[in-house]
């Protein structure tokens, strides 16, 4: 005898089929149910999702190490990195460890670490705004390049092309529009490279580059001896960007390089025929190195504060309003009074007297009289909820 799961053939005779029909009847054989098959859109194969904002420049590096034909060279992989920066300068500190690594896997020769030099260099002054980002980057690979060729290591070979650059200002400060932009560009950067970079004595102390110092120095002559808008909307920029950090350095060795500087500003504002906005900017510029640029470096403590010497004296104090609507704080010299007058005629505090009478007394008296007068119906309906209350503890 056959079971449940036998096949039918696929022709059958119709007397066959009657006396199967009626001894299937008979024996009311079990019936399977099959499942319906769910269909799903869903492939192996299908390509890896992230996130928006979430950065898959690992996940575009490894498709390089996979032996594809179309394998980078060090120009397009060194671009890419940069241009990814560039689009998000937040993912610096997640994937600058491991683009060291490929590079130093990679540059190998004199060569190959002059083109990634002058990659950077040409990103850091031709794309807005990402001067700084350079200089961070040419800073961790300073330190973390293991490549010394027989021209230099990285910082080295970084200098001599900004040294390049430099020996150019004279006649650049005095160039056309476009090679000005260029040149500001250039000025920015090394501004940016002077905070940035970091150079370790032999005892393991981090210092700026002094040369670096020196340079900017230099610049800024040359941009003050060819006073038009833009060579000193730059000289504003750099000053805003390094004058404080120059002036420390310039002051712990004596000199007096940033009084000369402003001397010359000042010159600028009277003597230059440079737009009435630009010796505006000039003059706010002197304005903020007047007040150490607008750093604080003693701050008051509470003890010492003062309306007279604090600002914010009086900051943490609260605005009352007058009956007219007038709003009076602390700072006002009929504070007090008219806080005191508030007080009285709001009535907010029962009287009682100095010498620490119990104000107990008076709560209860207050909450006496709110019984007093309590609804009647209000008073029945809730001591009903307190005798159901104690039942229900009861049980």
């Amino acid at each position: 005898m056959s079971d449940g799961f036998d096949r039918a053939p696929e022709q059958e005779r119709p007397q066959d089929s009657v006396s199967q029909q009626n001894s299937e009847s008979a024996m009311a054989k079990p019936q399977v149910v099959v499942a319906p098959v769910l269909m799903s859109k869903l492939s192996a194969n299908a390509p890896e999702f992230y996130p928006s904002g979430y950065s898959n420049y690992t996940v575009s590096t490894t498709a390089y190490e996979d032996g594809c034909e179309d394998y980078p060279t060090l120009s397009e992989y060194v671009q890419d990195f940069l241009n990814h920066l560039t689009e998000q300068p937040g993912s610096f500190e997640t994937d600058i460890e491991q683009f060291a690594e490929t590079l130093n896997s990679w540059v190998t020769t004199d060569d190959a670490l002059q083109e990634l030099v002058e990659l950077i260099y040409q990103q850091a002054t031709s794309i807005p705004n990402f001067s700084y980002m350079g200089a961070r980057l040419c800073n961790y690979l300073s330190h973390h390049l293991t490549i010394s060729s027989q021209s230099g290591t990285f910082r080295q070979l970084l200098l001599q092309r900004c040294r390049a650059e430099y020996e150019l200002k004279d006649q650049a400060a005095k160039g056309d529009e476009a090679t000005r932009k260029r040149f500001h560009a250039f000025v920015l950067f090394l501004g940016e490279l002077y905070l940035n970079l970091e150079i370790k004595g032999t005892n393991g102390q981090v210092t700026r580059a002094d040369i670096l110092q020196a340079g900017l120095r230099e610049l800024l002559n040359a941009l003050f001896s060819n006073p038009v808008d833009d060579n000193l909307i730059c000289a504003v920029k750099l000053l805003k960007l390094t004058g404080s950090v120059l002036e420390d350095a310039w002051k712990d060795k004596g000199k007096v390089d940033m009084v000369e500087i402003i001397q010359r500003i000042e010159n600028v504002v009277l003597d230059a025929h440079c737009s009435r906005d630009v010796k505006q900017m000039l003059l706010k510029l002197v304005e903020l190195r007047s007040s150490n640029w607008g750093r604080v470096h003693v701050t008051s403590t509470y003890r010492e504060a003062t309306p007279e010497n604090d600002p914010n004296y009086f900051m943490n104090e609260p605005t009352f309003y007058t009956p007219d609507g007038v709003p009076f704080t602390a700072a006002d010299p009929d504070y007090q009074e008219k806080y005191q007058e508030l007080l009285e005629r709001e009535d907010f505090f029962p009287d009682y007297e100095e010498n620490g009478t119990d104000l107990s007394g008076a709560s209860d008296a207050y909450l006496d009289d709110i019984d007093d007068e309590m609804d009647p119906e209000i008073e029945e309906a809730y001591e009903k909820f307190c005798l159901e209350s104690e039942c229900k503890r009861k049980q």
